[in-house]
């Protein structure tokens, strides 16, 4: 079975920073916060001591999770792809043929997937079902509520990291 998981040079870029941030300059600082508050007595009633042990248990799960992901990462780079036909990195404007009405996706990697904005994982059943196919190409969808079909009007590129961007100021993400 192969493990690999397709992405895009942006997002492994991504992942290493935020492991390196983690492992570099965040866990060493709950470390700090930790001992500090060892220092002020009983740790039965401590509450910042458990909630820096508790930091410092999400932090390691999240090391071995980013890990994990960029060992298994297959970095691909879709700008080079011609996308006749879908692919990693495509983007695909499709017209569901019960309602007439147009939907875009573009196909990307686990991490960098967002549904909510046409950014849909190389492993949903929608892009499994797009991938070697061709404009004009028609297919049918079996999903929980029904089928759905679809034709292929358009096949592109896109980064997905500019639509990224794009979407972060619309939506104007704060992250806490």
């Amino acid at each position: 079975m192969n493990n690999k998981e397709p992405m895009s040079i942006e997002g492994y870029d991504l992942l290493v920073q935020e492991f390196k941030f983690l492992l570099e300059v965040e866990k060493p600082k709950v470390a700090e916060e930790k001992l500090v508050a060892a220092a002020l007595g009983d740790r039965s009633e401590n509450a910042d001591y458990h909630a820096a042990k508790e930091k410092l248990r999400f932090i390691d799960k999240r090391l071995f999770y980013l890990n994990s992901m960029i060992e298994k990462s297959v970095i691909i780079d879709p700008s080079l792809s011609s996308h006749v036909k879908v692919g990693f990195g495509s983007s695909v404007k499709l017209l569901n043929i019960q309602t007439d009405e147009q939907e875009s996706y573009t196909i990307c990697g686990v991490l960098e997937s967002e549904p909510e904005y046409g950014l849909i994982s190389i492993h949903s059943p929608i892009a499994k079902a797009l991938i070697g196919k061709s404009v004009n190409d028609e297919f049918a969808l079996k999903l929980p509520n029904g089928k759905k079909e679809y034709e292929i009007l358009e096949i592109g590129y896109k980064n997905i990291f500019s639509l990224k961007k794009n979407i972060r100021t619309k939506a104007d993400f704060s992250f806490h």
